[in-house]
């Protein structure tokens, strides 16, 4: 009944169904790897306020010339609090325009924390608004502390696509946060991301917001694992689907299927021809019988009649010359 199974092209569509499965669910097993991913990191910012800040030099890679950033620490370790002691280089301040916190667009004040061994990671002070009319009017920063200033905060990474950078207020003006474009533009060797404040020794001034850190969307990620592992067990389901199809000709166009059979004719139809042999043994004995009895009084008739045209013209003129010498002795 499934030896069209082993046709080509039902050989054909087992592979076809086989190969997307394995597919799918490796794209399922991906995301779930992503899922994983984003979990942790909104584990990390969740325990920020809970957790222990560890040493920034830990974390990240020390940068080693100057004018270059230092290796990303990459998505493994962002967000994780860290702690870090330097003074600050206000000559060198950065700030990042078009930057939108409670739903008001103004800028990122990054201010330049050089450490006791020459190098420097860049510090998000936080968000302040523009100081005239319109988005791009210059802000009003206050200024950063002087002397050493103790930072606890989170890691954040560097962001991609790197933009313009331009010295406009008397900062470094960008729109785009990518270390390594920003580097390029200081005098010392930069870490491979920034922090983003959490406290501060000297206590940050009030007149900076807090920069929100948005959650990852982790379950995102997981709902479409479920989705591609359930799309791997639909092609092997449907591919049993067709397969049963065919078996009971379902699958076959309606102009060609063969008509509906009653299930008792088969019965009628051994009956049938049983029937009919049966007749047509007994017409042949029958016609056989008639044939034999016509061709033996035939026989019989052509047997006589030959004898009788054989026997009558030899006895007329025998007869007739014996009439004739009898005559002739007479006279």
């Amino acid at each position: 009944m499934y030896r069209f199974l082993l046709t080509p092209r039902w050989l054909a569509a087992a592979v076809l169904a086989v190969v997307a499965s394995v597919i799918m669910v490796m794209l399922g097993n991906w995301q779930l790897r992503r899922y994983h991913e984003r979990h942790e990191i909104n584990t990390r910012i969740d325990a920020a306020d809970s957790v222990q800040a560890v040493p920034l030099t830990s974390v990240l890679a020390a940068p080693t010339a100057p004018g270059s950033a230092g290796a990303s620490p990459g998505k493994a370790l962002a967000w994780t609090k860290v702690t870090v002691t330097g003074r600050y280089d206000p000559a060198h301040e950065i700030q990042a325009r078009g930057r939108t916190v409670n739903g008001e667009v103004g800028f990122e004040i990054l201010t330049p924390l050089v450490l006791a061994d020459g190098t420097a990671v860049l510090i998000d002070r936080g968000w302040v608004p523009p100081a005239g009319n319109g988005a791009l009017a210059p802000p009003q920063a206050p200024a950063a502390p002087a002397g050493d200033v103790t930072v606890v905060g989170q890691v954040h990474l560097s962001e991609s696509r790197p933009a313009p950078v331009e010295r406009r207020d008397g900062r470094l003006d960008t729109r785009r946060l990518n270390l390594p474009r920003l580097a390029g533009e200081l005098p010392f060797p930069v870490y491979g991301a920034y922090v983003l404040v959490t406290t501060q020794t000297p206590a940050n001034d009030p007149a900076f917001v807090p920069v929100p850190i948005d959650h990852e969307d982790a379950w995102q990620n997981g709902g479409y694992a479920v989705q591609w592992w359930l799309f791997a067990v639909m092609a092997l389901l449907l591919y049993g689907y067709q397969a049963r199809r065919e078996a009971h000709g379902a699958n076959t166009p309606p102009g060609e299927q063969p008509a509906p059979r009653d299930p008792a004719e088969p019965t009628r139809d051994r009956v049938e021809a049983a029937d009919q042999r049966r007749t047509a043994k007994t017409m042949d004995r029958v016609e056989a019988a008639d044939q034999r009895r016509t061709a033996k009084t035939m026989d019989r008739v052509e047997a006589a009649d030959q004898r009788r045209a054989a026997k009558e013209p030899v006895d007329r003129v025998a007869e007739a010359d014996r009439k004739l010498a009898a005559q002739n002795g007479a006279d």
